[in-house]
């Protein structure tokens, strides 16, 4: 390749990622103000830069101890507590601390996981919803959910299995033990949809909403969602939501 060829194509790349970052930060701000779409011309994740996504090459949401810490000390201060085992975990349920995972047509449950682990907290359920929303417009594909709350007493279990598993105890204990956090994989997702992901979960992380680790050993998004998610959104009418639940549309 010439040197001025490759300089224009990094340049058209440069230019295109900038462009799909402002694009995927409006379509976050749209999210988070409620507001639906009803002109497809005029929403953001349908009006990304021709440049392929995947040619961008959007760093990795890299996790660390410090973002493990901030998720738990975050739960704590909303005065979230860690699911000890099966009956609490049937409490929380009964008392409507935990909700039931949106299974829709842009986003569906991994068939292994347990359906006494099928659930979250509200404003994690609605942060899928949004997330499944906005992909499915863009790419016509339902996302997958791996994992989502968890027990103490079974995450002492996949310790023994799988050494990446966080801790069931301490300040950097898994935050799924809380019920904020879910894995959305990442096997099935084309390099395109890897990309629009990053670009589109970023914002949200950097407006303290929420905390990202993309892993790669299971091959995931692990994504804890806070209460603040859902602080700046209104109230949903009551006839709003069943419909658009029922009829699969987000």
């Amino acid at each position: 390749m010439r040197p001025h060829t490759a300089r224009a194509l990094q340049k058209a790349r440069r230019h295109g990622t900038e462009a799909l970052r402002a694009a995927a930060t409006k379509e976050t701000q749209r999210v988070a103000r409620d507001e639906d779409t009803e002109d497809d011309s005029q929403s953001a994740s349908l009006n990304l830069p021709e440049v392929p996504l995947a040619a961008m090459n959007l760093p990795p949401l890299r996790g660390s101890h410090e973002s493990l810490v901030r998720q738990n000390e975050r739960a704590e201060a909303d005065g979230l507590l860690r699911v000890k085992d099966e009956e609490d975990l049937a409490t929380l349920r009964h008392e409507g601390k935990l909700v039931a995972l949106p299974e829709l047509a842009s986003m569906h449950v991994d068939s292994r996981l347990p359906a006494n682990r099928r659930y979250c907290r509200a404003w994690t359920g609605h942060f899928l919803t949004d997330l499944a929303r906005v992909h499915y417009e863009r790419f016509h594909k339902p996302l997958q959910i791996n994992s989502a709350v968890r027990t103490i007493q079974y995450q002492r279990h996949l310790l023994h299995i799988n050494g990446n598993a966080a801790p069931a105890e301490g300040d950097v204990a898994s935050p799924h033990l809380t019920g904020e956090a879910v894995d959305i994989a990442k096997k099935g997702l084309t390099p395109s949809e890897v990309a629009w992901m990053r670009a589109y979960l970023l914002p949200l992380q950097t407006a303290g909403k929420i905390d990202v680790e993309e892993e790669f050993q299971q091959s995931c998004f692990h994504i804890s969602v806070y209460k603040s998610y859902v602080t700046s959104r209104p109230q949903e009418t009551p006839s709003r939501k069943p419909a658009l639940l029922a009829s699969g549309v987000n």
